[in-house]
């Protein structure tokens, strides 16, 4: 019996099939099957050829751009290993992933050659294989990314590459210590992404505009979805979000599917009227929202504003993949959940701190068993032992099951305040208090409190105009949330200074780093119980 196509294959398989389609495109470029796929096998050959081997691993630094689709593929081919880096790390955090992953090349764009040039001395990459494209001209010690093409054959590699050789290594974006790599085989990710099209329903007619980081898993993985069914792949290449900008790609561009966090569709309902229906959405058939909760009133106008019932929800983590999907005909009917497990996925275990299963409605930490789970932490061994609990894995959430079996996230466990003994969870603070008017954006957590140990404080970004003061918010949190679980005080800043993760998630923990550390500017509003 035959194995998994890997992506690579899958490719070849497009290019000779119907190969004068477009399948990957950026604002700028497009690319047939075929000539993506000819590109793909010159930058494998090219790869191979600066002494690279199946396993060697090439990082990767760049904004969002078509070089991205070829270099997937490209590693897929050779049997190397794709180490995409986040384009928001500092120089110092940028060495890290590429030292500790042990790459073997470095291929970055244009914007981001000053940031080699700043960490070069610590780099064990030897200068050859330092490559670079963009539209300015390649700077002394890179090879130019289009040299190497030119110069490699646009055959098929050769290489031998099964499906349970690794294909991307992806560093989480933790908030605490060093960012671990999670490794996912060429198996891992064809189950996912048929997974993916299983639950969407998506086929080759289908088109998605890619706005997520490319070096994101979310991105990642419908990259793959699409790549494997055949469809158009566009890729969003801009260097930051223009809400109105992408209406109108999305209106223009041809694509039936996108996926974007809240705070994207929040910025594209805050344009006028005018603009927003200026623009035909109506082919946007399918639309996912995830990697932050949504509130119900943005769910709604988001279907109004896209005309469109086809929204979706997911759970998921770089090592789970897809956990749970909650489908358009369950958005309202199961608000604030995140759905139940995907197609081919074992049910989820929710354990108490002894690994006993708690009972329904109670909250417990979320352990996963997909077909498609990570490999394990690149060199963690202890990690990976501390994630898994025989087939089942977790990353840290908390969540609680309903009567119906539907998923609805709690918390990060590390994100738990604890407050006179009770524990309590920023997110569920976080709802009651964003559905007020004046509110934009909170974020809750828990700051130290010579009485209860911790105290709920809760920061805050306004909608422009609007006017609160904390008097004003901790009596709104009176009559909605639980004594102990009610904010003590709170501050006020600009969105721009809340620190994200490169998909706009708040981080909890850096953000009560920040304040901790101002703590004598912030005043207790009172008590914690």
């Amino acid at each position: 019996m035959g194995e998994l196509l890997t992506f690579g294959q899958m490719l070849a398989a497009h290019a000779r099939l119907h190969g004068g389609r477009t399948g990957a495109r950026d604002l700028e470029r497009a690319t047939t099957f075929s000539q993506w796929n000819g590109r793909a096998c010159r930058l494998a050959n090219a790869l191979l050829g600066l002494g690279l081997a199946k396993g060697d691993r090439v990082a990767v630094l760049a904004y969002n751009r078509l070089e991205w689709a070829e270099i997937y593929a490209a590693t897929a081919k050779a049997g190397l290993v794709a180490v995409p880096i986040n384009f928001r790390l500092l120089g110092p955090e940028v060495l890290y992933i590429v030292e500790d992953s042990g790459a073997s090349a470095l291929i970055v764009q244009d914007e981001f050659a000053g940031v080699v040039e700043e960490i070069h001395a610590g780099l064990s990459i030897r200068a050859a294989n330092l490559v670079h494209f963009g539209e300015r001209p390649c700077p002394a010690g890179f090879r130019a990314y289009e040299d190497l093409l030119s110069a490699a054959s646009d055959r098929e590699p050769g290489v031998p590459v099964a499906a349970t050789d690794p294909w991307t290594l992806m560093y989480t974006s933790g908030t605490t210590g060093n960012p671990k790599g999670a490794i996912r085989n060429h198996k891992g990710a064809a189950l996912l992404s048929l997974v993916t099209e299983i639950e969407l329903g998506i086929h080759r007619r289908d088109g998605a505009l890619l706005v997520m980081p490319m070096c994101h898993a979310n991105s990642l993985n419908f990259f793959g979805a699409f790549g494997y069914c055949g469809g158009e792949t566009a890729i969003y290449s801009r260097k930051s979000f223009d809400p109105e900008h992408c209406v109108r790609t999305l209106a223009e561009g041809g694509s039936t599917f996108t996926s974007l966090v809240p705070t994207h569709y929040a910025t594209m309902l805050d344009l006028p009227g005018a603009v927003r229906t200026r623009h035909d959405l109506g082919r946007v058939t399918k639309l996912m929202i995830s990697s932050a909760p949504a509130r119900p009133e943005t769910k709604r106008a988001v279907m109004e504003m896209f005309r469109s019932s086809g929204l979706f929800e997911l759970y998921g983590a770089t090592e789970l993949g897809w956990a749970t999907m909650l489908h358009p005909h369950e958005q309202f009917t199961k608000l604030g959940s995140v759905g139940r497990e995907c197609v081919g996925s074992a049910p989820i275990k929710l354990l108490d701190e002894a690994g006993q299963e708690v009972p329904d409605g109670e909250p417990g930490e979320l352990y996963a068993s997909t077909p498609y789970l990570f490999d394990g932490y690149w060199r963690l061994p202890e990690k990976t032992r501390e994630a898994f609990r025989g087939e089942y894995c977790s990353v840290g959430d908390m969540a609680r099951r309903d009567e119906d079996g539907y998923i609805h996230l709690v918390d990060r466990k590390s994100n738990m305040v604890i407050s006179g003994g009770e524990n309590v969870y920023p997110s569920e603070v976080e709802t009651a208090l964003a559905a007020h008017p004046a509110v934009k954006e909170v974020a809750v957590v828990g700051l130290p409190d010579p009485k209860w140990g911790e105290r709920v404080h809760a920061v805050v970004v306004l909608r422009d105009g609007a006017a609160l003061d904390e008097a004003g918010l901790l009596e709104w949190g009176r009559d909605r949330l639980a004594g102990y679980k009610r904010p003590r005080s709170c501050s006020f800043v600009r969105d721009d200074e809340i620190p994200r993760n490169a998909l706009g998630k708040v981080l909890h923990r850096a953000l009560k780093a920040r304040l901790a550390g101002a703590a004598g500017t912030v005043a207790p509003g009172g008590g914690g119980a």
